[in-house]
């Protein structure tokens, strides 16, 4: 649960764009994203070497 401190002189989208901004901070998104299907740890090491694999492909063009 997140809390915003506002002041009484903040306004309604003042306190929304605060909410907003430690709403996006805290990941609440991402994580509920991430949790909506399992993937094996087999799955996860396999993507994450596909794109380190991606990424030394781009900078070995871009130099």
């Amino acid at each position: 649960m997140l809390i915003i401190d506002t002041r009484e002189s903040d306004t309604i989208d003042k306190a929304l764009k605060k909410y907003k901004k430690k709403y996006e901070k805290a990941g609440i998104l991402r994580q509920l994203r991430r949790r909506k299907a399992f993937t094996k740890p087999s799955v996860n090491r396999r993507a994450e070497i596909l794109k380190a694999v991606y990424r030394n492909q781009m900078q070995i063009e871009n130099a």
